[in-house]
């Protein structure tokens, strides 16, 4: 786990200092760099390294004995120990003891770029191919590890950060305003943009490729998520359940492995607590370090079943309190830091998880993946409804539920009902291809075109899910559902937000639900395995969504995990925004936006007459990003309650 940049083109070693100084954070173990002048561009790489993997052999950059293949790398492959076998088999010979960079260096000389469909893990390079005079990038199935990049009439530069590319002289800083647009229709902007018009994402699962001689960029799609609806696995529930647990023990094993400590994040939910009860079979449970973060307020604390989790399996486990005061200490820095914008709050409290947990381990596992892959969130719930509603309800009572619905007194809950009535309304406006995003952005449509002082459609804002509702196998309303948070929502949000969260304190997390094994066999399962709107069945839970992984993980896991609800990762927001003064106005003038009609929603929410919590933290997150201010809060000096 560590991080890199480079370019290709003019500039020198003190540019590249520039850019690896920005990203230390990544790697505060140990740095390299790599200048090549001798090709018809020169290239520079820089490396900054969180040793995890072969310690003593693992150095970057790192190249062929030769010296025509030069690679920086961030992340690990699981399988590096059955690629290597297989490479030495096929001839090659190794330096390092097991190093997972070197396979790396190998696996694409036997194999060239169909190497990524042979690599289980998450990963972001740049290999540099001195014979074919070409930069080399790939980047995980999912997007798990960071790569951004910035054509420009000069060569091309690239970083595992934004920030880090923009650093170079040659890229411009300008924004992007259909992204801006964009990220506040989703809370994210979805690849290839970023915040920059200069500065580009490359997507999960994808490579590219850069012609040193011509200055030519290809990019090339190796794997997408996709539902298989015409080949279920063989048996039925029972074996599909056995089969899924299998894969789920293996993928957490792979993930244990590691030469520094390992940790777990430990929710109380069924994805963390799977994955420790699986842990468990493959190490002493008192030797294994468990973590979790609490809230004072209860609607949203899940500390309570964590400790339970924790004493059920027998774990060395720990708890922080994340409250208002240390909320308003931790913004300023982590929000200032995130280089393209993330509205998504359960950022704070990951982070600090992160802190919490790397005082103790340099890697942790996680149990992200596990609501995307087996339709774990509320909004699978709602599609049944959804369809009904669409198809009877006319436009014009539709309107008069939604003013209706305005109406109706505010809660500060977790997913309290005024709130979900809300949001499943505004939804429902829209054709079923944006009723996803549409429930989860930061603001409507009508918003959005108010905020940029244009008019906008849902069809502009929300092409990208557009294209993934239709582009599907399935015509399922849940498996298309799936796909839009498995190939989409999990790549460009969640994942993000889980790397910037860690890396920012130098923590490696692991998912094992992300597992290409695993993620192979999920796919072919029916929609029906995953969401079970009749029940009961076998014990579980009436209407059980991730109905298979329940399935599987009954015979490990409490029964009080498996029956209760999903709380999910939330924070107060809505009370916790009425103690934060928000950006200054002139940062929404310069980026185009409406700083007097933010204001005047930051007042409605303020004084309780409506609630606008997604919309104000996505712009107080944008301003932050976009400005590095230092934010103003009204709340104490911050505190952690241990």
């Amino acid at each position: 786990m560590c991080g890199f940049a480079g370019f290709a083109g003019p500039g020198g070693e003190r540019d590249l200092a520039a850019m690896t100084t920005i990203i230390r954070h990544r790697g505060p173990d140990d740095d390299g760099v790599y200048a090549n002048r001798t090709g018809p561009l020169p290239v520079h790489l820089g490396f900054r390294r969180l040793a995890i993997i072969d310690i003593e052999g693992g150095h970057q950059p790192m190249a062929t004995t030769e010296g025509d293949l030069v690679i920086v790398y961030n992340g690990e492959i699981y399988n590096a120990p059955e690629l290597r076998h297989a490479l030495e088999q096929a001839g090659h010979r190794f330096v390092t003891d097991h190093s997972d960079t070197e396979v790396l260096l190998h696996g694409y000389r036997e194999w060239g770029l169909d190497m990524l469909e042979r690599l289980n893990g998450m990963f972001a390079f740049c290999l540099h191919d001195h014979r074919r005079n070409r930069l080399v990038f790939g980047r995980d199935r999912f997007g798990k590890k960071p790569l951004f990049y910035a054509e420009t009439a000069e060569g091309l530069v690239f970083a595992s950060e934004a920030t880090a590319v923009l650093s170079h002289p040659t890229v411009s800083d300008a924004l992007d305003q259909r992204a801006l647009m964009k990220y506040f229709a989703y809370g994210f902007i979805p690849a290839p943009l970023t915040a920059h018009k200069a500065v580009r994402k490359l997507p999960g699962g994808c490579s590219m490729i850069y012609d040193l001689h011509s200055r030519a960029l290809s990019v090339n799609r190796y794997w997408e998520y996709r539902m298989v609806v015409d080949d279920p696995p063989p048996g039925g529930p029972d074996a599909w359940a056995e089969e899924l647990r299998d894969l789920l023990d293996r993928a957490v094993e792979r993930r244990m492995l590691s030469d520094v400590p390992v940790g777990f994040f430990l929710s109380g939910g069924i994805d963390s607590a799977a994955i420790v009860a699986l842990a468990a079979r493959h190490r002493d449970p008192a030797s294994m370090k468990t973590f979790t973060i609490g809230f004072d307020e209860p609607s949203f604390d899940e500390s309570g079943y964590a400790a339970e989790a924790a004493r059920h399996y027998g774990t060395d486990h720990a708890c922080r309190t994340l409250n208002l005061d240390t909320a308003a200490g931790l913004l300023p820095d982590l929000l200032g830091r995130l280089d393209d914008p993330i509205a998504d709050p359960s950022i704070l409290p990951t982070h600090l998880l992160s802190r919490f947990a790397r005082e103790r381990v340099t890697v942790a596992l996680t149990g992200d993946g596990g609501d995307e892959l087996f339709a774990g969130y509320d909004t699978f719930d709602a599609l049944g409804p959804a369809r009904l509603y669409h198809s009877v309800m006319p436009a014009p009572l539709h309107r008069l539920a939604e003013a209706a619905a305005h109406r109706l007194p505010r809660s500060d809950r977790n997913m309290s009902f005024d709130f979900k009535l809300r949001r499943a309304l505004r939804g429902l406006g829209h054709r079923p291809a944006h009723w996803m995003p549409s429930w989860l952005a930061p603001a409507s449509v009508e918003e959005v075109g108010r905020l940029f002082g244009v008019t906008v459609s849902a069809d502009d804002l929300y092409e990208e899910a557009d294209a993934l509702w239709n582009s599907g196998a399935s015509r399922h309303d849940v498996d298309r559902s799936i796909e839009f948070y498995g190939r989409f929502y999990l790549g460009e949000n969640l994942l993000i937000k889980a790397d910037r969260a860690s890396m920012f304190c130098s923590l490696e997390t692991r998912s094992p639900f992300l597992d290409r094994d695993l993620v192979a066999f999920v796919s072919r399962l029916p929609a029906s395995a995953k969401l079970r709107p009749n029940g009961p069945t076998g014990g579980l839970i009436k209407g059980s969504r991730k109905w298979i992984l329940k399935k599987a993980m009954a015979p490990l896991l409490p029964p009080s995990i498996l029956a209760r609800p999903k709380k999910g990762f939330g924070i107060p927001l809505s009370r916790w925004l009425r103690h934060l003064l928000p950006p200054a106005t002139d940062t929404a003038a310069r980026i185009g936006m409406d700083g007097a009609w933010l204001s005047a929603r930051w007042d409605e929410h303020r004084g309780g007459r409506a609630d606008h919590r997604g919309l104000l933290w996505a712009w107080t997150a944008l301003a932050a990003t976009i400005d590095r201010p230092t934010l103003r809060h009204t709340a104490r000096e911050s505190s952690v309650d241990a």
